[in-house]
């Protein structure tokens, strides 16, 4: 099956950055590619993480089998099994470059958009994130939010730079998934943002999915993370690469693992952790409605910063 042109419009539909970051997509642009890629992608990420965790579980030495192991790399319940969840994105980061350069033929950097581009609106994105979300958390623990400790202050400086290193890692790889690989193929192939920005962001919102977790709110948390692959798609699309993206992610990350988590989420590196879990909390509804309203003030912001 041949690769066929973009439908519904030429190009210059896009602005320039976009354009210039979509062009290496229309290489190969069918369908049928993209289908394969997120296969193959699906697969090595799951072999990938496999062997990560069997790696952690021979290196650490743990006492109980490979398969409780990994229960227990799942719970996020410590620093250590956070940090080594965390790294089980790295094939994730992996499979995308993999699937681009062999089956699309194009160079693996292509997903990422100019490299200074890239450094520099990830600092600008997680900077102002940052800076928005901080005085929030003050806000909050001073007068709002009832917390508990989680982890002392030493245990929690020590781990910082590895979970912090694992930060980049899990965001990046997520963000070269849903708004480097299927953001841009998708792009190859329709001009329509209905497609290209709509498809990934909501495919972002179900991977997302866990019931057990959320229970009742379950609707209320795939809503907010749809919104944030709203925004991330939107951010992409501005610059012509993933920098302001990444960066946006790995800060709002940042908060909700290692400052202020919900308890039984992935709450084993936090700083505080909530004495209530997903399930559990009353008007989520209306703190998610506050936590997009948040989004939207730090990508309005970031969005004019990366534009300049």
């Amino acid at each position: 099956m041949a690769d066929v042109p973009m439908m519904g419009a030429d190009a210059a539909a896009f602005e320039p950055r976009f354009d210039r970051y979509v062009d290496p997509a229309r290489r190969r642009p069918a369908l049928w590619r993209l289908i394969v890629g997120i296969i193959l992608m699906t697969a090595i990420y799951a072999i990938g993480a496999a062997l990560v965790i069997v790696a952690g579980w021979a290196i650490l030495g743990a006492t109980s089998d490979a398969i409780g192991f990994a229960e227990s790399v799942a719970s996020a319940g410590d620093p250590a099994s956070v940090a080594l969840l965390l790294a089980t994105f790295l094939p994730m980061a992996l499979a995308a470059m993999i699937v681009v350069r062999w089956l699309h033929k194009r160079p693996a950097a292509s997903l990422f958009g100019p490299r200074v581009r890239v450094l520099r609106d990830f600092g600008k994105a997680a900077g102002i994130v940052a800076l928005i979300y901080g005085g929030l958390t003050i806000v909050g623990l001073l007068f709002v939010v009832d917390v508990e400790p989680n982890l002392s202050l030493a245990t929690w400086l020590s781990w910082l730079p590895i979970l912090l290193l694992g930060l980049v890692i899990q965001t990046g790889a997520e963000e070269l998934v849903f708004r480097g690989y299927l953001q841009q193929q998708l792009a190859a192939r329709f001009v329509s943002p209905m497609i290209w920005l709509v498809i990934p962001a909501v495919l972002f919102g179900l991977v997302h999915y866990d019931p057990v977790t959320a229970g009742a709110n379950l609707w209320y948390v795939l809503a907010g993370v749809t919104i944030f692959g709203l925004i991330a798609g939107d951010l992409t699309a501005k610059t012509g690469s993933l920098g302001a993206a990444w960066g946006f992610h790995f800060a709002n990350n940042a908060f909700a693992m290692l400052i202020v988590a919900t308890q039984g989420s992935i709450d084993g590196a936090a700083l505080f952790r909530t004495p209530y879990t997903l399930a559990e909390a009353e008007g989520f509804g209306g703190l998610i409605i506050i936590d997009a309203l948040v989004m939207i003030l730090a990508w309005w912001l970031v969005r004019r910063a990366v534009s300049r």
